[in-house]
C-alpha cells in the first residue's frame, strides 16, 4: 500500500512539474492568450483602416466630388469660379 502512495505522490509531482516547467507550461498559455488578445486589437484597427481606405477608393472611383475634396485638402487647389481668403491671426504680444 505504501509504494502505491508513493507511486501516486511521484506521479503528482511529475505532472506538476509539466504544468509549471515543461512544454505548454502555464506561463507560456499566459504570454500565448496575452499575444492573441493584442493581435486581435491591431486586428481591429487595422480593419478600420481598410474600411476608411475602401471608402475613400469608393469616393474616388464615383465622382469628381471625392477628388475635388481632396485636391482642396492636399494640393491647396481651389476651383475656377472660387474665391480664396486666407485668414491669418497675428500674436499681440
Amino acid at each position: 500500500m505504501r509504494w502505491v502512495i508513493g507511486l501516486l505522490v511521484l506521479l503528482l509531482l511529475a505532472l506538476q512539474l509539466r504544468l509549471w516547467r515543461g512544454d505548454g507550461n502555464i506561463a507560456e498559455v499566459l504570454q500565448l492568450r496575452q499575444a492573441v488578445a493584442e493581435q486581435r486589437q491591431e486586428n481591429t484597427e487595422l480593419r478600420r483602416r481598410n474600411q476608411a481606405l475602401a471608402a475613400d477608393v469608393r469616393d474616388l472611383k464615383q465622382g469628381l466630388q471625392g477628388l475635388e475634396e481632396r485636391a482642396r485638402r492636399e494640393l491647396g487647389m481651389i476651383g475656377r469660379d472660387e474665391t480664396f481668403y486666407q485668414v491669418v491671426s497675428h500674436d499681440d504680444d
